[in-house]
């Protein structure tokens, strides 16, 4: 029960969002390492927890950590914890004195929160648990020297106690499982989901990825100030607008010529056609880092336009799955015909063919062991059916390791994966001829019916429901 050996042997509590479970743990761990810092926790650790206790940090740590976290929701110095108010006071008794005293001062303001996860009540019942809750913990810890002054609307100091019921929001206990008491640290970055939203954002199209989702890769990806980032497959920009909000200079390149120039149909309810000045950039100028735009440009990414060296220290992309965005890549199945020697090629368009989903994650791989910087990250999407997924579908790299595969469900047969790989090495020679030495490094061709499998699952569905649903009577 024991929390400390002294000052620098502090522990602290994170609270976390209960959405996106499955991107907490590496965001988390990828915020610490921009510091260098472990991720070392109790031995009765619950990734599912929304409470995780962590050790061997300072608080600048922490408060680095929450300054970028989108999965964390509060930090606390946590003074003492238990599964009743007695084992809570008796973990409270063994926190050092000397790291209370600073808030406890007599000229000082303070609040006490209490907050209850898995558990609501309607108003009347939440005052009066915490008006009993208040008193009860106060009297349990009248041992605690509080010497201040109770300040409500702007204390220095905010305690708080938190009630955590469990996950289960069809069993919930009359009291909880277990309790924390610390002292306020700081809160995440959840606000940047409701102020990024793409609802508010100036230029968006059909497949404009969440804004939420969007700061977890660029926290996955370790995006950091004055790196340069790259989106193969960039889209109307949201993860350049995620990017450049932690200080990153981004650029971008995609096959689709009407959206990389803001031109054609609108994408909202009652517009018919994009104003003149929706684009990439203006995204970036909404939020206030137009100043890290590099520039975006019509790019198919099969055949790449860079030169052959490191140059990106990330790579953070959501290639198309061929249901609401094509998968199209410049080219033809015809016999290439030379065009005329007076052939100018400003008004030419370019044949495109179908290109397969293997094929893309296999030259997305290869690229980003060309550009990308050693230790850099690659994330992206992988979309996968259910039924038939295992880790053997998950491309690889000679180049590249895999540190995180996460998943977002879809529905009940699709889901997509988050895949985060680091580069640890410079592309050989003999890379190109790993798939023959070891299986893993061959393309699964399974992804590249995805498509088919999507809609298939879609009609049984719909099938099903409308055999479920009775029609009407006339």
């Amino acid at each position: 029960m024991a929390l400390h050996c002294g000052r620098a042997c502090r522990q602290y509590l994170l609270h976390l969002a209960h959405d996106n479970v499955d991107f907490r743990l590496p965001e988390i761990k990828a915020l610490l390492s921009l510091r260098k810092r472990p991720f070392d926790t109790s031995e009765t650790f619950n990734e599912k927890s929304p409470f995780w206790q962590l050790n061997g940090l300072s608080e600048d740590d922490i408060r680095s950590v929450m300054s970028r976290t989108v999965c964390g929701k509060s930090a606390f110095e946590l003074w003492g914890h238990g599964t009743t108010i007695d084992e809570l006071r008796t973990s409270l008794l063994e926190y050092p004195a000397e790291n209370m005293a600073p808030y406890l001062q007599q000229n000082s303001t303070y609040k006490i929160n209490v907050y209850t996860f898995n558990k609501t009540l309607v108003f009347k019942d939440r005052i009066e648990k915490i008006d009993v809750t208040l008193i009860a913990i106060l009297n349990a810890l009248d041992f605690l020297p509080f010497k201040g002054t109770v300040n409500l609307k702007d204390p220095e100091h905010i305690f708080c106690l938190l009630e955590d019921y469990g996950s289960d929001p069809n069993d919930i206990p009359e009291e909880p499982f277990h309790m924390y008491f610390g002292r306020w640290i700081a809160d995440g970055q959840r606000e940047l989901i409701r102020s990024y939203s793409v609802k508010k954002r100036h230029f968006i199209g059909n497949t404009s990825m969440d804004a939420g989702l969007s700061f977890i890769m660029a926290n996955h990806a370790k995006v950091k100030a004055d790196d340069l980032v790259y989106d193969p497959f960039v889209g109307t920009g949201s993860l350049l607008v995620a990017c450049s909000r932690f200080g990153a200079y981004v650029c971008g390149t995609d096959i689709d010529y009407n959206t990389i120039h803001g031109i054609g149909k609108a994408s909202r309810k009652n517009q018919k056609w994009r104003g003149p000045d929706e684009n990439i950039r203006a995204n970036l100028r909404q939020y206030g880092t137009e100043s890290l735009y590099v520039d975006v440009m019509v790019s198919d990414a099969s055949k790449t336009v860079w030169r052959k060296n490191a140059q990106f220290d990330a790579i953070v992309t959501d290639p198309p799955y061929g249901i609401r965005e094509s998968t199209r890549r410049t080219g033809s199945h015809k016999d290439i015909i030379k065009p005329p020697e007076d052939f100018s090629g400003e008004s030419h368009v370019p044949v495109s063919m179908a290109y397969h989903l293997s094929d893309i994650f296999a030259d997305l791989l290869n690229f980003a062991a060309h550009h990308l910087v050693l230790g850099g990250r690659l994330v992206y999407w992988l979309p996968i059916y259910r039924p038939e997924y295992c880790e053997e579908m998950v491309p690889l790299h000679p180049c590249l390791t895999l540190t995180n595969n996460c998943e977002q469900t879809l529905s009940s047969h699709t889901s997509r994966r988050l895949i985060t790989m680091e580069k640890i090495k410079e592309p050989e020679d003999s890379d190109r001829l790993a798939h023959l030495a070891d299986p893993r490094f061959t393309p699964y061709q399974g992804h590249n019916s995805f498509r088919e499998k999507y809609f298939c699952g879609l009609t049984k569905k719909n099938g099903k429901d409308s055999k479920a649903t009775p029609k009407n009577k006339d």
